[in-house]
């Protein structure tokens, strides 16, 4: 028999899109026919659907690791990379998708509700698709980029109209094999249900779900016998259904005390805000419509307990029934009551207007820029960071081997205008800058006299001009020791010559120009 699975934290990455394609095209007579390498596939999606035939996460206990498939890399004659394979998995309906601060990302409601909880990186351009009049034939493509990755915790929690509640050994189990064709586990021994039951309960014409919720003890609001894994499954019910005991073994416990305990660890319990109503409002456990079961009327001393403590119950403004899942007395009565607060539920939630949608106002600046760039300090020198969604996106894309995918990253990041704010920030040449993420990022030692257009250059397929100037160009320190250099070799020079006039080898001092008086003197 498969476990009971209703929270697990499942790991899942998206594919990585295929690399892009460098590729020219060569035929007979035609041995330079242009660029024909084409883009690489994009990667596969991790996709949460709802599936009525899924009732538990035990797979996803099992194998919590998920990967959607890679794209495949493009070719050439222009043959695009395939996309990755999207993966589905399979949840049960009713389940909530968190992240681990308990960050509430979906519901998934209803049968065939899809979430996509890890998109598939892009494919990378091929150089058929880089080309351009300028650049006619690009020795680079474009690298694909990863997938998305999430670790998020899947919690499922039962799709039921009306909740039994109660203390273990209740008779709750019974009841709902009574009520409906519902067979769960029922035995003599408490703690017997392990995991919830749903029950489908037909009353005239309202058909309803009933929820079967292990016993609760003191303590349970609080983890104690597995009270947050039960409770959890109490939240999307409209009713309640305390179920009491009336012929309980124990001396030190009765009906009315049975529900005091409970009523305590149903107030303390904090319901999830993803369950609040049309009007935002979360209503807590205590404060939904709520009936009293008084079970096992059939047993000795039962039905006098129940009569003993009836009229304090009713005394407290709830509605009482005397039940016998053995004998079936008072179901009738208590599945008809059962089904006017399940109508008046459902009358709320046609009623309730729709939510407004707030409009969110975003500055037109951060939206023309795409980046911003923060200044930081790092072994006390400055130190510049690029955030942005392109920006980094171009990092993942760049093959850094090459010298003029590089030289294009360069002129895709002029052309956005990183250039322009180094400057007004006052960045000087030399400066660190780091583009992306903490994982991924990329430190650029700044050069801004780089001249942008690698295309104007003349460049061979792979490389750019422009870096092999950079590499070669002397540093300051390097040229003040060449200048230096030069000066001492022109004095020695001229040291020489005096030496071989004053020795009589030459008639005219080497600074003869220089000693002559100007004009006007």
């Amino acid at each position: 028999m498969a476990a009971f699975i209703d929270r697990v934290v499942l790991h899942v990455s998206g594919g990585t899109g295929g690399h892009g394609c460098v590729s020219i095209k060569r035929e007979k007579f035609k041995p330079l026919g242009g660029p024909d390498g084409a883009a690489g596939g994009h990667g596969g999606d991790v996709i949460l659907r709802v599936d009525a035939q899924t009732t538990t996460l035990l797979s996803y206990h099992h194998s919590p690791h998920r990967h959607a498939g890679n794209g495949e890399g493009g070719k050439g004659d222009l043959r695009p990379g395939r996309n990755g394979e999207t993966l589905v998995l399979p949840v049960p309906e009713g389940t909530v998708v968190k992240t681990r601060d308990g960050e509430i990302l979906a519901d998934l409601i209803g049968d065939g509700t899809e979430f996509v909880i890890a998109s598939g990186g892009m494919g990378g351009l091929g150089n058929a698709g880089l080309s351009s009049q300028k650049r006619k034939a690009p020795g680079f493509a474009l690298l694909g980029t990863p997938g998305g990755s999430a670790e998020v915790v899947l919690e499922l929690k039962s799709v039921a109209d009306v909740a039994l509640v109660g203390y273990p050994s209740a008779g709750k189990s019974s009841l709902i094999a009574a009520l409906s064709a519902a067979r769960p586990k029922i035995a003599d021994y408490p703690f017997t249900t392990l995991v919830p039951n749903l029950g489908v309960v037909q009353a005239g014409e309202i058909r309803y779900t009933v929820a079967d919720v292990p016993g609760l003890i003191p303590g349970a609001s609080e983890g104690r016998g597995l009270g947050l894994e039960f409770l959890r499954h109490v939240e999307r019910c409209a009713a309640l259904v305390h179920v009491l005991d009336c012929a309980a073994l124990e001396a030190d416990r009765d009906p009315v005390t049975d529900l005091d305990i409970i009523s305590a660890e149903l107030d303390a319990y904090e319901v999830d805000s993803s369950f609040a109503g049309a009007d935002g409002q979360i209503i807590p456990l205590n404060e939904r419509p709520r009936l009293i079961a008084l079970n096992k009327v059939d047993m000795p001393d039962g039905r006098d307990m129940a009569e003993f403590v009836r009229p304090e119950l009713e005394k407290r403004g709830y509605r009482v029934f005397e039940v016998s899942a053995m004998t079936r007395e008072g179901l009738r009565e208590l599945s008809f009551a059962m089904a006017e607060l399940v109508t008046e539920a459902r009358a709320k939630i046609e009623a309730a207007p729709l939510p407004v949608p707030v409009e969110v106002l975003r500055t037109r600046v951060s939206k023309r820029a795409g980046f911003v760039i923060r200044k930081e300090e790092r072994n006390l020198e400055p130190l510049y960071r690029v955030i942005g969604e392109k920006p980094e996106r171009w990092i993942l894309q760049t093959d850094f081997r090459n010298d003029e995918a590089v030289g294009y990253l360069a002129d895709r990041l002029a052309k956005l205008g990183v250039e322009n704010q180094l400057y007004k920030l006052g960045a000087k040449p030399g400066d660190a800058v780091v583009i992306g993420s903490e994982t991924d990022a990329v430190v650029f030692d700044w050069e801004p006299t780089m001249a942008a257009g690698a295309e104007l250059l003349g460049s061979r397929r792979g490389q750019d001009v422009r870096l092999e100037e950079y590499g070669a160009r002397p540093s300051r320190d390097e040229k003040k020791a060449l200048h230096e250099e030069r000066k001492g070799a022109k004095a020695s020079a001229r040291a020489e010559l005096e030496a071989e006039r004053k020795a009589g080898i030459w008639t005219e001092s080497v600074n003869y120009k220089h000693e002559q008086p100007k004009s006007g003197e």
